[in-house]
């Protein structure tokens, strides 16, 4: 049974590629943008629309069923995607060095690490992010949105494959992760580009062998098709204008503000109460059987 999602994890997410020169100039701390799916009906728009706390004369950008397909369509199957347009975003600018803070809400398959890594695709840094639908969903219209967004309010067009190699990896991120657990999957492309920002590889053999070796030493066995899927898209990357100094940069700052992160007061409380609920459990289950 689908189950309420609803995350909070600041993150300065690894940068899958970044823009060079390209940023929200003239974007404003406290600036909304907002994106709805194109199939909400009126009752479920203003059902969202409160629920992210905008009024109806914000500007909307709306995204559509066939956008979906067009960017998301060469990586998961068209039942994933499915026929609708429905998850919706919230994106609220943030001041210089905030990072980047991804909550969801009834949005089942992406997570907010793969919409983070949309958001630093586009060369977004600073902002605060809400996704949302009426009832659970995949959540690919909010992922096509934010990138939408970028390029309508920042008045820019980001190269069609650009476009595509982000989308594979967040997708390949989603899919291992399924399968070894989000933080592993994580960890395994942020080795990956660490890697690749302190040695470049010259050839596909160098760097089958470096995927290889990385996902050994954190203990993740890939098979064939993950294997060759993550060569083609790092492949594909190193044909693009990335800056991996820039990339190495990143990915220290996410594990400062996932420290961070643990050490808030809010977290440190909601982990207190998930130990309560725990004991509680226990104490029941021995009163049980008492």
């Amino acid at each position: 049974m689908l189950k309420l999602k609803h995350k909070l994890i600041p993150i300065f997410l690894i940068v899958t590629l970044l823009l060079p020169g390209l940023a929200f100039a003239d974007a404003v701390p406290g600036e909304v943008m907002v994106t709805l799916g194109e199939n909400l009906t009126e009752q479920q728009k203003t059902q969202v629309l409160n629920e992210m706390g905008v009024s109806d004369d914000v500007e909307i950008i709306y995204v559509t069923n066939a956008e979906e397909h067009q960017y998301l369509g060469n990586y998961i199957s068209k039942a994933q995607i499915g026929t609708r347009a429905l998850s919706s975003t919230k994106i609220t600018m943030g001041e210089p060095g905030t990072g980047i803070i991804v909550r969801s809400n009834n949005i089942t398959w992406v997570s907010e690490a793969m919409y983070a890594n949309a958001l630093v695709t586009a060369g977004l840094k600073d902002a605060d992010i809400y996704v949302t639908a009426p009832f659970p969903v995949s959540g690919t219209a909010g992922l096509t949105g934010l990138i939408k967004a970028y390029e309508i309010t920042a008045d820019i067009e980001i190269p069609e494959e650009q476009k595509q190699v982000a989308n594979e990896e967040m997708v390949r991120t989603g899919e291992l992760a399924e399968k070894v657990g989000m933080e592993e999957a994580t960890e395994l492309m942020n080795r990956i580009k660490e890697e690749i920002a302190k040695n470049p590889v010259e050839s596909e053999e160098d760097l089958r062998a470096l995927i290889q070796r990385i996902a050994n030493e954190l203990g993740i066995t890939l098979t064939d098709e993950e294997l060759n899927g993550l060569v083609s898209l790092f492949m594909r990357m190193k044909d693009l204008n990335i800056d991996w100094d820039q990339v190495q940069n990143q990915i220290g700052q996410i594990r400062d503000n996932l420290g961070d992160f643990l050490n808030r007061e809010d977290t440190q409380g909601f982990i207190a109460g998930f130990l309560d609920l725990v004991n509680r459990v226990i104490d029941a289950i021995k009163g049980f059987f008492k």
